[in-house]
Parts: structure tokens; C-alpha cells; sequence
């Protein structure tokens, strides 16, 4: 990289740390975003280490100056001057991609529609037991290439991988992948499912004979992949007993692997909720197993495991209604995974940024489950719409997050339960998620006094 032109898109955490490593490792590293220089923070001790900025339009007229070019996940690949970049062969790469090339160890990449950050999280948690310098980085909130320099040839990487990272990752090779699901997402960007399992895809496609794949048994398009990947597959069930693999059997998650056979845990040891979540442990055990962490490692640490922030976490309970904080659930299969977790009766808090899909299957589960749904934000019309033509006409609709949160309280009896499970995305009202989630805690947690 040493004084190469780089030009870094986009001025978000991921964005930030892909400049300040370039800049150490000597490139000529322009850092560029479309908001304007007021609305962005912490721009002087940037340029103090000597980092040039573009602010407040795309880099149109300095795109052809340049040796290479690093997206942040947020920025579409679709623009015309990364399509002048491309005609001119001048690189575009993603960050993950950027960062896999300083890599000197192994790295687990973790994918799929839903479960990405409680798997990623457990999974990393394993791997720290017998590798301690393991760094998890990815779309779990730690940018990839700000960990980079700390690692050597002996540790582990584990990262959650996105969709859009991987639009521009090419060279990418984990030793261990894992796909755990496919259902529609983020077709607004990919605008079709076959481009967006394609991208999920990619996590695998650089893989060899030497290396493992874990994929969903019960999902159709991962079991697909089997027959694509040249990796070892590593399936995990929920439904079925795997010949070779790690299952659910009788509420108990048995494995059967090299030769051993025998039954890790019963689903009542574990502090995680629900039939996705045995599924997110299996896929992160298999993991751990394929880099060689011991069984009673593995047992001890994820009987142990409480879960993630913003993911069915449990809030606080208020005379005698739980409150439950879903803020990640951002399409509908994760939020018809919240649903089925449920084991009372719901005040459903849910909608959010339009992301072009249906809510559908999400709906049909409300006769008998949801007892009230309380709807913001664009998709209110849409998902109204949608649970009125299934026979559910319990819905009202809230201007702002804080009126909705103090309805669903007022609506909740003793023995319900509140759940936040938006179904959609938090832009438009939030930054992300982790706002939206913090807030329903802190109004939830008002109630107490």
C-alpha cells in the first residue's frame, strides 16, 4: 500500500478504521463521505494524522486518481463513479476484503438471513477459550480492519459477514464458513433473491478440500449449497437425526462427528430461548469444533452464554408483563422468530423502514399469538394492511417510538407480554438498531420507579 492512492468511501466506524490503516501502512489515503464537514465528528484529529477528506458529494472528479478504492458497507456499489473505477480497472474493494489481505491467521466468516450476531458472538466466545487473542470483527459492530494489526499467525479471526461486505470482497478465503439461513432481505439493494444468495454465497466460494463449511440441513437454499461448495459440510439440524452433523433431538443438541457420538447439552441447561436459538448454538458449536476447541470447553462456555443486546433480550418484567427488546429482528424472519419464542400472550411493537418485502408469514401468526399490535414508522400501512386481510384487526398506529412504547404498556394485563420486534429497519426514526433498542430499555425500565 505504501503511496498508493486510496480513496476510502464513507466516514462511518468501518470506513474511519479502513483510512487510519492505510495510513499507517503508507498509502496516500483520501477518506470520503456524502454528508457535509458540519455534520460529521472528529474530522481535525483525522487530518492530524495526515488523512485527506471529501465531504459533501461523491468523488467524481478525483475517482481516476486513484490506485484503489474501499467501500464501507453502507455505500451501494451501483454508483457511476465506481462504474468509471471499474472501466478504468482501478480496484473496488470492501472493507472485509481490505482487511482479509493483512490477515496472518485463520478467519471464521458467519452468514445467513438471521443469527448472524448471536452465533458470531457465541462462536467467538468458544474460540477464545483455546485461541485467547481471537478477534471478532465484522457486522457485529467492530470494524474488521481495526483489529488487523493485532494479530498473529497463531489466533483466529471470526467475523460476521454481510451481504453488502461482500459485493466487493474477491480474494476472501475463510477457513471455516457458515450460512445459516436464506430468507428475502435487503432487496433494495440486491433487487433480486437470486443476487442476494448470490453475494451470501461468496463467503465459501474461495474455499478448498482443506477447508469447512457449516450449513442449515432444513433450509433449502444452504442445503443447496452442499452440493456447490468445495468445502468439508458440516450440517446442523433442528429437525432431523444427521447420519454426521449436529442435531436436536428430544430437546437434546447431539453430536455426531469423526467418529464421536454423543449428547452435548439438553435445550433447559441453556439461558437461550426458542428453536432459532438451538439452531445458532449448534452452528456455533460446529464451529468451535472444527478449530479444534475441546467438547468440555465448549460445553462449559455455552451453557454459560446469555445471549446478545437488542436480540429477544430480556428487559425488565412490570407488574407482571414481560418486556422483551427484539430491536435487531429488522425483516420478518426474525421477528417470526421472536414470535414463536414467545410464552404469553404479545403487545407486539413492530415497523420501521420499508426494505421492498412482504410481511406476509410474518402476520399469519398473530390470530392466537399477538393480542395487540401497535405499528410506526413507513411500513405501518403495509403491515396493517397485510394482518387485516388474515383476519387480525387488533392494530393501532403511533407518530412517534415513545407514544407507541407507553400504549403497549397501557394495553398490557397481567400475564402479556411486550415485545419490540420491528420486522424492519430503524433508518428513518434511527441511526441503527442499538438506538431504537436502547431506547425502548430506557422507557421500559421508567416504568420501574
Amino acid at each position: 500500500m505504501k503511496n498508493k492512492n486510496v480513496l476510502v468511501c464513507g466516514m462511518a466506524r468501518s470506513g474511519i478504521a479502513a483510512a487510519e490503516l492505510l495510513q499507517k501502512k503508507g498509502a496516500n489515503v483520501t477518506l470520503q463521505d456524502l454528508k457535509k464537514r458540519e455534520e460529521l465528528n472528529g474530522l481535525d484529529a483525522l487530518e492530524q494524522k495526515g488523512i485527506h477528506l471529501y465531504t459533501g458529494k461523491n468523488p467524481d472528479d478525483i475517482v481516476l486518481q486513484q490506485d484503489l478504492i474501499v467501500l464501507s458497507p453502507g455505500v451501494p456499489c451501483d454508483l457511476p463513479f465506481l462504474r468509471e473505477a471499474q472501466k478504468n480497472n482501478i480496484p473496488v474493494w470492501s472493507e472485509v476484503e481490505l482487511a482479509y489481505t493483512m490477515t496472518p491467521c485463520p478467519v471464521i466468516a458467519i452468514t445467513g438471513t438471521n443469527g448472524k450476531t448471536t452465533t458470531t458472538t457465541l462462536a467467538g466466545e468458544l474460540l477464545k477459550a483455546e485461541y485467547p487473542n481471537t478477534a471478532v470483527v465484522g457486522n457485529i459492530g467492530v470494524p474488521y480492519s481495526e483489529k488487523v494489526e493485532s494479530l498473529t499467525s497463531h489466533d483466529w479471526v471470526v467475523a460476521e459477514i454481510s451481504s453488502f461486505q461482500m459485493e466487493t470482497a474477491h480474494t476472501f478465503h475463510p477457513k471455516i464458513s457458515a450460512v445459516l439461513n436464506i430468507t428475502p432481505d435487503h432487496l433494495n439493494r440486491h433487487k433480486t433473491m437470486e443476487v442476494y444468495i448470490a453475494m451470501k454465497e461468496k463467503v465459501w466460494k474461495n474455499q478448498t478440500e482443506q477447508d469447512y463449511c457449516i450449513l442449515n440441513a432444513e433450509d433449502s437454499v444452504c442445503k443447496a449449497m452442499a452440493q456447490k461448495t468445495k468445502a468439508k459440510v458440516f450440517f446442523f439440524s433442528s429437525q432431523n437425526v444427521l447420519q454426521e452433523g449436529i442435531y436436536l433431538e428430544n430437546d437434546e443438541i447431539k453430536i455426531r462427528w469423526n467418529g464421536k457420538n454423543e449428547t452435548l447439552f439438553h435445550v433447559d441447561t441453556l439461558k437461550l430461548l426458542g428453536v432459532h436459538n438451538y439452531e445458532n448454538i449448534m452452528a456455533a458449536c460446529a464451529i468451535a469444533i472444527c478449530a479444534g476447541v475441546p467438547f468440555e470447553k465448549i460445553k462449559k462456555i455455552t451453557k454459560e452464554f446469555a445471549g446478545v443486546a437488542h436480540r429477544i433480550e430480556y428487559v425488565a418484567t412490570v407488574d407482571d408483563v414481560e418486556y422483551y427488546n427484539d430491536s435487531k429482528g429488522t425483516n420478518t424472519d426474525a421477528s417470526i422468530r421472536a414470535v414463536l419464542a414467545m410464552k404469553r400472550p404479545i403487545i407486539l411493537l413492530a415497523g420501521g423502514y420499508d426494505k421492498g418485502v412482504s410481511f406476509m408469514d410474518w402476520v399469519k401468526l398473530f390470530p392466537g399469538r399477538v393480542k395487540e399490535l401497535v405499528l410506526i414508522g413507513v411500513t405501518a400501512e403495509q403491515i396493517e394492511k397485510e394482518a387485516k386481510s388474515v383476519g387480525f384487526t387488533a392494530i393501532s398506529r403511533c407518530e412517534t417510538f415513545a407514544q407507541a412504547v407507553s400504549l403497549c404498556h397501557d394495553k398490557a394485563e397481567k400475564g402479556d407480554c411486550v415485545l419490540l420486534s420491528p420486522a424492519c429497519a430503524s433508518w428513518g426514526m434511527f441511526d441503527n438498531y442499538e438506538q431504537r433498542g436502547d431506547l425502548f430499555k430506557e422507557l421500559v425500565k421508567s416504568y420501574l420507579k
